[in-house]
């Protein structure tokens, strides 16, 4: 009988369940990982919450996709990596091939190839990633902090897509695992960053994540007046950041970004929303309105070295550590918000979570 590992498959909307598989083995390319810590994200709390993912997966599936560990088997052909190397491997990799790989947007490729399967004992990964998007990682780098790899690499890309300077003001408007990280990567490029957060608990965590200003919502009449109230001369932020997705927020993005500016788009709301914008205000006030979507090899590479030389806050991103067996119970309690007043990552670790 084939060897049997531990894994999260996901069954549908609230559907996730712990099933004993077969253990992967690497093909032609590939790599079988076994996995030293996974990580929770807001995306996947949201297929948790729908049951599906247009573009990454279609239950039941095995579930997760911010990983590093080990390599216990390097398919033929394979020589950049071999059995014992600590690696982080991204979610996805790109054609190279298509039209907008050959225009230089392979987040937006046609054959963009996703990975899944993170809570697990062991993930395979496909060839295409262990050539284009799999990374040695050194033995001073935690593999919970590895694993942040992917979720920064679509922040480096965001945060490069709104051509922020030094001196520049941000506004961030949401202050979840996503705005967090933008608050610290923009606060890390010498941007002021202004963060509007809804929670009482969410105050302290933006700026401990470099909001040098935190607009609570609830705690001012107007939150746009109160935050452009904020900016210099009243003007308006140079960019806005979303990492809400809600309607709401979108609307509030375009009107607290100055003449000029660029507003970023990146929380992604569902399919088919619609929001209402003042056209006079984008056509005269020559207003840029931008969306972020994934991330890039080179992103996926400036986020690593983010990580691996220090200057990230992923001990401060890391607020939870669990076992495998626990993650149906983490994403029911993420549902709810009842695991406490700071939740940013759980890291998962098949192993046990080390002390």
């Amino acid at each position: 009988m084939a060897p049997r590992m531990t894994a999260a498959v996901l069954y549908g909307s609230e559907d996730l369940r712990l099933e004993q598989v077969e253990t992967p083995r690497a093909y032609a390319g590939e790599l079988v990982v076994r996995v030293g810590a996974a990580l929770t994200c807001g995306t996947d709390l949201k297929v948790y919450r729908r049951g599906y993912h247009a573009m990454m997966l279609t239950p039941p599936i095995p579930f997760g996709h911010e990983l590093a560990g080990v390599v216990t088997e390097a398919g033929e052909g394979v020589t950049k990596f071999h059995e014992g190397d600590r690696v982080v491997a991204l979610n996805s990799a790109p054609c190279d091939a298509c039209y907008f790989c050959r225009h230089g947007q392979q987040n937006l490729c046609e054959d963009l190839l996703f990975n899944n399967g993170a809570y697990a004992d062991y993930i395979r990964i496909p060839a295409r990633i262990v050539e284009k998007n799999t990374l040695k990682v050194p033995e001073s780098v935690p593999f919970e902090y590895a694993a942040l790899t992917e979720p920064l690499a679509c922040v480096v890309r965001g945060l490069e897509e709104t051509a922020a300077q030094p001196g520049d003001t941000m506004v961030v408007i949401g202050a979840g695992p996503i705005g967090l990280m933008f608050m610290h990567v923009a606060e890390l490029a010498g941007v002021r960053v202004i963060a509007i957060v809804k929670r009482d608990d969410q105050v302290a965590t933006a700026k401990l994540f470099g909001a040098s200003e935190v607009v609570q919502i609830g705690a001012v009449e107007d939150v746009i007046a109160a935050t452009r109230a904020l900016t210099p001369e009243g003007r308006g932020a140079d960019s806005v950041l979303e990492a809400v997705a809600t309607p709401a927020t979108w609307e509030w993005a375009v009107d607290m970004v100055r003449k000029g500016g660029v507003v970023n788009f990146f929380g992604g709301p569902p399919s088919g929303t619609k929001v209402q914008l003042d056209t006079n205000r984008l056509h005269y006030g020559d207003i840029t309105l931008k969306a972020s979507f994934h991330h890039t090899p080179a992103t996926c590479r400036t986020a690593f070295d983010l990580i691996a030389s220090g200057r990230f806050k992923c001990a401060e991103a890391i607020t939870d550590r669990v076992r495998l067996d626990q993650v149906p119970e983490v994403f029911a309690r993420m549902m709810t918000r009842s695991g406490g007043s700071r939740d940013i990552k759980t890291a998962v670790f098949p192993e046990g979570a080390p002390r």
